[in-house]
Order: C-alpha cells, then structure tokens, then sequence
C-alpha cells in the first residue's frame, strides 16, 4: 500500500466557477501531492466576471467542521482564504490556537479582482495575521493592511506582496521576514485577467511547507507552479481566465 500524501486543511468560501476559492485550493493541493482537507466558510453567488452574493456559515459550523476532519486527518499545513464573516475569522482563530504548531498561509482576500468586498480587513489583521507563518496579499491588500512590516509586526512570520496589481511589463513577488526583504523574484507579465491566480499561489506554498519545504524555498516554488499554471489559462466562460493547475508541472 503507497504511503499518505500529506494532509493540508483548506477553510475558504466556494466558487462555482471552480476558478477560485475552495475548488480552486482543492485542485492546486490534489495537482501537488497532497491530500487536501476542505472546510468551507461561506458559499458564493459568481460567475467569471465577478461575484453576486457571499452568503457565510455560521461560525460554530465553521469550528465544527474543522474538529471533526482533523480529529480523524491531522494537518500538515493550513490555508485559509475567504472567511465571510468576523464571527467565522474568531471560530478560526481559535481553531489555530489548537493546533498551533502547524504552519499556516493566509490568503487575505479583501475582494474579488471586479471589486466586490469578500472580508473585513480589521478582523483579518487583529485575528489571522498574527497566527499566521505566511500572509500573501496583492500589493492593494497590503497596503489596506498597513504593508508588510505593519503586518509581520502583528506577529506573522512572513509576507509575501504580489505585484500583479502594479504596472510594468514584469510581476514583482517580494517575500519579508523579520531581517528585512528575504528575496525578490520576478516574472513576465502575462496577458488578459485571471481569477484565482491568488488561491493557487497560496495552496502552492502550503503544498510546499507540508512537504517539508523551508518557507523561501516554498514560496519560490510556489511561485513557479502558479505562473505555468496562469501561462496555460484558459476562459471556461465569458469572463476571466482561470489558471490551468492539472497541466502546470
């Protein structure tokens, strides 16, 4: 009998597109070899353009879900991306504080790529931020936070700030620690608008880190499987392109 990849626990809202949110975290786990272990935080209303409603679970749902999985499936690493509701983001963090020895990655999704607001920021930052190994915002999620050394002064170990966002012909990704900038990688800017480029890179580094991966090096690999993964995207409607995790090795 094969050996168990490792189990890494997804919270995070649905997508029906299957183009972001827990599907996509799903996919991106499966497509790394691991076992991903899925709660979910709050169900969507979405198409590729955009999103219509974000109904969340009630946040004892949220607890429950996540005892009765890892009670039976330990974790190797946790991810967290949209929680829905400021109730939720306290049912999770305290849910980490029981398993505080388990890396954590915190997507802090504050709003779909159209604008739509997913999260509340002050939540996020009083609640997750400090319970997290690694944040990964945009450069406009991070500034909303206040920046990576605002952010790693809450008590994460690690920021990662996209530049997707930003102009010019290259993606800045810069990774911060508590000594400052712990490297900078840059990456052809691709051409058209993708959703779920965030989900993917997040699940990738909590792939990674469950593979025993030191954070730099996951965040580097991380960082290689999302960009194949967006250079092979492709529009399963009218809207946004998704990134192409089965083919991204």
């Amino acid at each position: 009998m094969a050996s168990a990849p490792p189990n890494v626990l997804v919270l995070a809202a649905s997508d029906p597109t299957g183009g972001a949110g827990l599907q996509a975290d799903v996919l991106t786990l499966a497509s790394l070899g691991c076992h991903p272990l899925s709660v979910l935080t709050a169900y969507t209303v979405q198409d590729t353009h955009g999103v219509a409603a974000l109904h969340a679970l009630a946040a004892e749902d949220i607890g429950a879900q996540a005892r009765c999985v890892l009670a039976d499936a330990p974790a190797r690493a946790i991810k967290i991306g949209v929680v829905g509701s400021a109730a939720g983001t306290q049912a999770i963090a305290a849910l980490l504080d029981e398993h505080a020895g388990v890396p954590v990655v915190l997507d802090p999704v504050l709003a779909s790529a159209r604008g739509d607001p997913l999260a509340d920021a002050d939540a996020l930052r009083a609640l997750l931020v400090p319970r997290a190994t690694v944040v990964t915002p945009n450069s406009e999620e991070a500034r909303a936070l206040g920046g990576p050394q605002a952010l790693l002064a809450l008590g994460c170990r690690f920021v990662l700030v996209t530049g997707t966002h930003e102009p010019g012909d290259e993606v800045v990704n810069v990774l911060y620690g508590p000594e400052g900038r712990v490297r900078e990688d840059r990456w052809p800017r691709l051409p058209g608008s993708y959703h779920g480029s965030g989900c993917t890179l997040a699940s990738a580094i909590a792939a990674r880190l469950a593979h025993g991966d030191g954070v730099a090096e996951a965040v580097r690999a991380a960082q290689d499987y999302t960009w194949c993964a967006l250079e092979r995207g492709y529009r399963p409607g009218g809207g946004q392109h998704v990134p192409d995790r089965l083919h991204a090795r």
